[in-house]
């Protein structure tokens, strides 16, 4: 088995009888900074917490990822009525995916601002082992937690039919993959798809260098897509 954080807006009652720790997280009500200080997070365990009210987002991203038959989900939830997180959430997630054992994070979450408790918490995440996968944007401004070092960067890529991938090695992003999941397209949807591929090879026993190198080397397309 392995163990797949979905850093998102929570998951389906159907998806119940694969997660294995589920926690939401919301930013508390009176004063703060929510995009710096962990502090003002609160957090709320169990399934309930993680599927009432769910927007589709997440669900359609779980569904790719326990397509492998070894995966069971850490829920981390980060969106709540709407597609709008902060820094403290991200990274109380990410703390939340290190501590429960994941051994692959998908975050389809992408900020404009590089923020210092993100930044911290990524790394902590790397240095429990966890390989992070998240969503970029295949053009444009790199967004984070994307954009820092170490973390696999996935977007769509809409030269790729469902279960190809692309090792594109641009400014902008790593990898590409199919672009829909279900209602979710675009970046989104790539990152869990490549986060689902990765997540195989590490099941298999890869360890996270050799599962990125099997990645590569298995790429359906090479480089960015050209437009004319």
């Amino acid at each position: 088995m392995i163990r797949i954080a979905l850093v998102d807006a929570g998951v389906a009652p159907e998806h119940a009888p694969r997660v294995v720790a589920a926690r939401a997280f919301r930013l508390r009500e009176g004063p703060g900074d929510p995009e710096s200080a962990a502090g003002d997070v609160a957090a709320e365990d169990g399934i309930e917490a993680v599927t009432r009210g769910a927007l589709a987002h997440g669900p359609a991203l779980a569904r790719v990822l326990l397509a492998e038959p070894r995966a069971r989900l850490i829920v981390a939830r980060v969106f709540d009525a709407r597609l709008v997180t902060t820094a403290a959430q991200l990274a109380a997630a990410l703390d939340f995916a290190a501590e429960q054992g994941a051994a692959l994070a998908s975050v389809s979450a992408g900020l404009r601002e590089d923020r210092e408790v993100l930044r911290s918490a990524v790394a902590r995440a790397h240095a429990r082992g966890v390989l992070l996968v998240a969503a970029a944007p295949a053009r444009g401004a790199a967004v984070f937690p994307a954009a820092y070092a170490g973390v696999v960067r996935a977007t769509g890529d809409a030269r790729c039919a469902a279960g190809e991938h692309s090792w594109l090695a641009s400014a902008q992003a790593d990898f590409g993959a199919h672009a829909s999941a279900g209602d979710v397209q675009g970046a989104s949807a790539g990152c869990a798809h490549v986060a689902a591929k990765l997540a195989a090879l590490l099941a298999a026993g890869a360890p996270p260098d050799q599962a990125l190198a099997e990645l590569r080397a298995s790429a359906h397309y090479v480089g960015p897509e050209r437009r004319l």
